[in-house]
């Protein structure tokens, strides 16, 4: 039978020493082997985990969002790599940004276009006289400045005709612009009319920051450069703005997955000055809450591996129990799954958690920690032997956890279930939700038989996805007072539910009760 250990332990006992040692020994020695695992197999998986459940934190406001981004990206040595992912997340989500400080500096383009026909040619071409088509912004730009300044450049423009054009023609009838050769004309404008590139129009064309599709990399290097070589004040105040305007968990999702390791831990440490978690209002059911207790509590990280691997354990038991199967090395595997059963034969009840939970004020990290692997043994344990609605039922009933069982055929609305107050589904509601169902299967059947075989399926595996696994009929999904009855859980889902939910109780029981006995 698993033990869950959900009941609240007796905090006058201070459990039995031994067990204590041997239990933290064997965590510890199942950190290493998982630890190892993660680095050597999934490391840059990992980072990705970390990185989503960072993106999770809520406690950072958005003007330190920005002092805490401005302050990595203004640290030494220049975060090249990270200004450069910054810009492309500027250029696609807000590129007026951009685009106005190109305005102001238009003639740094001149170098963009020199020699090079298909950028001419994309933001200069295009003219369009009625017809549905939109003239773009680089040909509107260099007709109304040969208009305006006809008497410096009209003899610039090259026509495809056998001869030109003159203005008072052109505005008569300017789709004659039509037959103009762009990029001749543009290869004249960069020769002898600088004063196009600084002009008011061709300044216009450039400020809702289309130009920058063209060749994104070309101006992520000049922004880039901008900022660090310029220390241009338009350009970080720009920066300032998105940093600011941006949600903090796109930030995290988008810049943290492109630093440096070393970088990555003066991020935790700049996090450190800024996050702030209410220890009043903390929601131990968030994935994030127990990272935002450790950064707040620690002020120097000499390396990310340890926050990997609690991250893993508590966020990503699922996939590291995949990882641990998929494991070539048999013999890592077998030593895994011994550790596990070592862990389990310690204690049976709340009771034997009271020490590793009083330990929390002097070793804050190393309590998390154990909680975490814990609760990633008891994952292990549910998958290992929960496999049929029995089982499920019996750790349900054992454990104290109130249920609901999800029939083949129930599919009722949230009206119905705040109805039902017992561990079973109504039978009038099971019973109308019966003839409902064989009434629109014989329909079906009417209508078209093999859709129906598809239909009566789906009924079968409503709630559930292990059946869609091959995991047979036997199955089943419940609603849960865990949650308060809230999801559908299957048996596919279940280790990973019930284990989180452990953690987050015994958290909950650290900041409730654990910290104030002595």
């Amino acid at each position: 039978m698993v033990q869950l250990l959900l009941c609240e332990p007796s905090w006058g006992d201070g459990g039995d020493e031994d067990s204590f040692k041997l239990r933290i020994s064997l965590l510890n020695e199942l950190e290493s082997d998982i630890g190892s695992l993660i680095l050597s197999r999934a490391r840059s998986e990992a980072r990705i985990w970390l990185c989503n459940a960072i993106a999770g934190i809520s406690s950072i406001m958005p003007r330190y969002q920005r002092d805490l981004f401005v302050d990595l990206l203004r640290s030494k040595p220049w975060k090249c790599g990270l200004a450069a992912q910054l810009w492309r997340m500027i250029f696609e989500k807000m590129p007026q940004k951009a685009g106005k400080i190109l305005a102001k500096k238009s003639c740094m383009l001149e170098k963009f276009f020199e020699g090079n026909p298909r950028r001419i040619m994309h933001w200069f071409s295009n003219f369009s006289v009625g017809g549905g088509l939109e003239t773009s912004k680089g040909a509107k730009a260099l007709s109304q400045f040969a208009f305006v300044n006809r008497d410096i450049c009209w003899e610039e423009l090259e026509w495809k005709g056998k001869h030109g054009q003159s203005p008072a023609m052109v505005a008569t009838k300017p789709h004659y612009f039509l037959d103009l050769d762009v990029q001749r004309t543009v290869n004249n404008f960069l020769e002898y009319v600088p004063e196009f590139w600084s002009s008011d129009e061709f300044a216009e064309s450039l400020e809702d920051g289309e130009i920058l599709s063209i060749d994104t990399k070309f101006f992520v290097d000049v922004f880039v450069d901008l900022m660090y070589k310029e220390d241009s004040r338009s350009v970080w105040e720009a920066i300032d703005e998105f940093l600011r305007e941006e949600s903090f968990s796109s930030l995290c999702q988008h810049l943290l997955i492109v630093i440096e390791e070393p970088d990555f831990c003066l991020f935790l440490e700049l996090m450190h000055e800024y996050i702030n978690p209410k220890m009043e209002r903390i929601d131990f059911g968030c994935s994030s809450c127990w990272l935002e207790i450790i950064i707040s509590k620690c002020s120097h990280f000499e390396s990310i591996d340890h926050i990997l691997l609690l991250n893993a354990v508590i966020n990503q038991g699922r996939q590291l129990l995949r990882l641990v199967h998929d494991e070539d090395e048999q013999d890592r595997q077998a030593k895994i799954k011994d550790v596990v059963l070592q862990i389990r034969k310690i204690s049976s009840n709340a009771n034997g958690l009271v020490p590793i939970l009083k330990c929390f004020k002097t070793k804050t990290i190393e309590v998390i920690k154990w909680l975490g692997l814990l609760s990633w043994v008891l994952h292990y344990i549910l998958s290992e032997e929960c496999s049929t609605p029995e089982s499920w039922e019996s750790v349900f009933t054992k454990n104290g956890i109130s249920f609901r069982q999800l029939g083949k055929y129930a599919y009722l609305h949230d009206d119905e279930f705040a109805e039902e107050n017992g561990s079973d589904l109504d039978d009038r509601t099971s019973i109308r939700a019966r003839h409902k169902k064989k009434e629109k299967s014989r329909k079906k059947r009417r209508k078209n038989s093999d859709r129906d075989d598809v239909y009566e399926d789906e009924l079968l595996n409503f709630g559930r996805s292990s059946d869609m696994l091959g995991l047979g009929s036997h199955t089943g999904s419940w609603l849960l007072s865990t949650d308060g009855y809230a999801t559908s859980w299957s048996s596919v889902d279940l280790p990973e539910h019930l284990s989180k939910h452990c953690f987050s109780t015994w958290m909950s029981w650290i900041f409730t009760k654990a910290t104030s006995v002595t």
